[in-house]
């Protein structure tokens, strides 16, 4: 049987067909002294497939903590004991957060609310919200609602929302474990609705919460079935007062081998640094992350927790030589 990089090398670099579940547990499982060969074709598929080319984002919180869902990770769940209030930002905060991601020459800025799915407060709120940047700033807009209806996918769309974010969050098998309060077919058929609608859809997950290696093959291989327009890659940074606040972190040359897995897995897609890679990488691992599948950031904070500063971030793609993206609306 041939080497597993060099199978990957013909089927996905050459031919451009991402590995499937079985090929995915074998990259997951190689040695660490193959991390360094492993993440140069990764470069090499994002490289070929993608370009040089790095896409920058900002998010903010719209609505923040009092989520009725239970999601062991986020401690903006008001089922548990986490430190993070209920807070709602106004339409002129909104607009000022946009300015000044833009300013960090984000093209992507993302609005956020810690919600099952939207109310009719909340979507008039989004919709005044989006019609006030769209006016002051140059940049795209998406959203992070939760689960949506037909009608509220529709909306979106109509308002000029040109990506909705909504993850999987975690293989079918182990989304039990991470969640009681709603299914993963729930989240599925609003991925789908998304990407039937002709928005860009952004869907990705969280690794390092107990799952299996295994478990981490499956959710790479679940997204590409989805085949969304991004995948946020995410690492459990554990938050005191939830289900998984006691977790380890995940090992930096786990994380690596993760981002060229999801890499070989999808390799068209925008796949996106997001939550915890400032704990579980640090700046060597951010660094080789960037070199080894990845062509999208996240700069500045997220949602809960502290971020690298923008500036580093961009410090970096200059001296990586990754343009940014420029900005360009699709709808």
């Amino acid at each position: 049987m041939t080497d597993i990089l060099e199978r990957a090398r013909q089927q996905v670099l050459d031919d451009g067909v991402g590995l499937a579940y079985d090929d995915l547990v074998e990259v997951l499982r190689l040695p660490d002294d193959r991390i360094p060969e492993l993440l140069d074709l990764a470069h090499a598929v994002r490289m070929a497939h993608c370009g040089p080319e790095v896409e920058v984002e900002g998010i903010i919180s719209l609505k923040t903590g009092g989520c009725p869902e239970d999601c062991h990770f986020c401690s903006q769940s008001g089922q548990f004991t986490s430190p993070v209030r209920s807070v709602w930002l106004d339409v002129p905060q909104l607009v000022q957060a946009a300015k000044e991601t833009a300013a960090t020459g984000a093209t992507e800025f993302c609005i956020v609310a810690a919600v099952r799915g939207p109310d009719e407060r909340l979507m008039s709120q989004v919709r005044e919200g989006v019609a006030a940047i769209q006016e002051a700033v140059d940049i795209n807009v998406a959203c992070s609602l939760g689960m949506l209806t037909q009608e509220q996918v529709d909306e979106l769309r109509a308002m000029g929302v040109h990506r909705y974010n909504h993850n999987l969050e975690a293989a079918k098998s182990y989304f039990p474990s991470v969640v009681t309060t709603h299914s993963y077919e729930e989240r599925w058929d609003t991925c789908q609705m998304v990407r039937e609608s002709g928005m860009e859809l952004c869907c990705g997950g969280l690794v390092g919460m107990g799952e299996t290696l295994e478990q981490r093959a499956e959710l790479a291989a679940q997204l590409a079935e989805l085949d969304p327009h991004e995948v946020p890659l995410n690492f459990l940074n554990p938050r005191p007062g939830t289900p998984f606040g006691d977790l380890p972190l995940m090992g930096s040359a786990d994380a690596l081998r993760t981002i060229a897995a999801f890499r070989l897995a999808m390799p068209r897609t925008v796949l996106r640094y997001a939550g915890g890679r400032e704990l579980t990488l640090g700046d060597l691992g951010t660094r080789d992350g960037l070199l080894g599948g990845i062509n999208a950031v996240i700069v500045g904070n997220y949602l809960t927790t502290l971020g690298r500063d923008a500036d580093e971030d961009l410090a970096l793609l200059t001296e990586l030589k990754m343009p940014i993206k420029e900005l360009a609306k699709t709808l």
